[in-house]
């Protein structure tokens, strides 16, 4: 098991123009939803952005820079506490951006960075064997911890998030993300993860970064997953047992239950999931 933190140095990308600046593929968000989960639901909710401040942002990353979806409340100097909010392998589309405008209207400071910039823009490919291909699978833990580490030194330049109150949250890629940063940066408090991945190779597997975990992490899953074990959901749960985290499983729910705007969606099983978002980050002091 590694115990020592990731240095997302190791990460730094070796393609480069010839002035030790990567070429970054995708250069701001996404506008509207991917390509990949059209047509969209008419269950898809739009939070408007009155009362909060909302648009795209850019992060300077060690290599360059990439692009990033923040909202905050509009009123109050701030600064608030900061979420993180990993996408699913869709990257930084409406739905995420819909995510980051609910949790400002909570009073916080939640921002979305595209952990896939330099592999390329997924809002644009209509097939997801591609998009996980020729896109996610070349997304190292080291690259996404270093940009992760990079938008939280953004929030807090913008005298706006509060980096002493850190949570993250993330969906399906996103939510094994949220495990990872979680181990990742013992500045985080409280995380929640739905339906993030558990398993795999043993240098990929979250399960082994279970007890590098600092903060408290809440695991969200569908007992009718078909692509996350059960068996992996209690291996973690086993993991955890005496630390602060926990897991909660939807007996009837699916992967993607959160999701809106595609028929994986849950309204029951999303809704108590969101009530739980909520009550932990305040219990745990992102609040």
């Amino acid at each position: 098991m590694n115990k020592t933190p990731f240095d997302h140095r190791d990460a730094m990308p070796e393609e480069s123009d010839g002035i030790g600046r990567r070429r970054f593929l995708t250069t701001s968000v996404a506008v509207g939803f991917a390509a990949a989960v059209q047509p969209v639901m008419a269950e898809a909710i739009h939070t408007g952005s009155d009362g909060i401040v909302a648009g795209e942002v850019k992060v300077k990353v060690p290599d360059g820079e990439i692009p990033a979806y923040r909202a905050y409340p509009a009123k109050g100097s701030g600064p608030h506490p900061i979420i993180l909010v990993a996408h699913e392998i869709f990257g930084v589309h409406e739905y995420i951006q819909d995510v980051c405008r609910r949790l400002a209207k909570l009073g916080y400071f939640a921002i979305s960075a595209d952990l896939y910039s330099r592999q390329g823009d997924v809002s644009k490919i209509d097939n997801i064997k591609d998009i996980l291909a020729n896109v996610v699978s070349k997304v190292t833990d080291q690259q996404f911890c270093g940009d992760l580490d990079a938008t939280v030194a953004y929030a807090e330049s913008t005298g706006k998030g509060d980096g002493k109150r850190l949570g993250i949250t993330g969906f399906c890629w996103g939510g094994r993300v949220t495990w990872i940063y979680a181990a990742h940066n013992p500045k985080v408090k409280a995380g929640v993860a739905w339906y993030g991945p558990l398993g795999g190779a043993p240098e990929k597997a979250v399960i082994n970064h279970a007890a590098e975990i600092k903060g408290a992490v809440l695991g969200l899953y569908g007992g009718k997953d078909t692509g996350i074990p059960m068996e992996d959901v209690e291996k973690m749960r086993a993991a955890i047992k005496g630390g602060k985290s926990e897991i909660v499983v939807y007996p009837e729910a699916p992967h993607g239950f959160h999701a809106d705007y595609r028929p994986s969606y849950d309204a029951t099983a999303a809704a108590d999931g969101w009530n739980r978002l909520e009550t932990w980050f305040k219990l745990h002091g992102v609040a």
